[in-house]
């Protein structure tokens, strides 16, 4: 009965301006508005719908991120499931470190912390070479060299809040993103240092022609807010 009634008051929050714990209708657009993800659960995120198939072998992922989560606690960023593997997943893992998994083992970045104050985070890798890099405010990490010749598979689901251990089920709540999350683009090829540079800083790039946050196709799921970029 107590479980019932927790997931009744859930649902009339709803009503008043929280995406409701069934997903909503598909939605197009996120000029100027932040996801918030108010609370730690095992049931919010938000599903992304690309422009174009994920099959890829370079790209450059895009976002600012905040968070007030303690630095211990791992949290997932961006999440690409197929039927059988994780394509790819960006994570703050539990000692801080920031890493990034293409179906398999990890590799792993010392950056900047992420805090409550907003950062601007961007990954790029190309297959072509395995050159993977961390951008943070602009400012790019060491080169390391992962899975030169690898592929990103196309035809799986990507989530914003949640890590599916299985495609589209197995969320666990503590591993959910907690904080607020905007302006995530994603181009299918490797931005120049002066491209990641303006987009960090505000000015016109060419659109993702993957993910542009702009023009995004999105369903909320469970408790997420979208605001005003205030």
């Amino acid at each position: 009965m107590m479980v019932n009634t927790v997931r009744f008051a859930l649902v009339v929050v709803g009503v008043f301006g929280w995406s409701m714990m069934l997903p909503s209708a598909t939605q197009v657009g996120l000029s100027d508005k932040v996801l918030v993800f108010p609370y730690e659960t095992d049931f919010s995120f938000v599903s992304l719908i690309p422009q174009k198939e994920m099959g890829l072998r370079a790209f450059t992922l895009c976002m600012r991120v905040a968070t007030e989560l303690p630095e211990d606690r791992q949290i997932i960023l961006f999440a690409y499931r197929t039927a059988d593997y994780d394509e790819l997943n960006v994570w703050r893992e539990s000692d801080g470190r920031v890493s990034f998994y293409m179906s398999g083992d990890g590799i792993f970045f010392h950056l900047p912390h992420i805090t409550t104050f907003r950062s601007s985070l961007c990954l790029t890798w190309d297959s072509r070479t395995g050159l993977s890099a961390f951008w943070v405010d602009g400012k790019r990490s060491t080169y390391q060299v992962y899975k030169p010749g690898h592929s990103i598979r196309p035809k799986g689901s990507i989530l914003l809040g949640q890590d599916p251990d299985k495609h589209l089920g197995g969320l666990e709540a503590g591993q959910s993103f907690v904080g607020e999350m905007t302006d995530l683009n994603m181009w299918d090829f490797v931005l120049s240092r002066s491209m990641i540079q303006a987009w960090h800083y505000g000015h016109r790039v060419p659109k993702g022609n993957v993910f542009d946050w702009g023009t995004m196709e999105y369903e909320l799921n469970g408790n997420v807010m979208v605001v005003d970029d205030d």
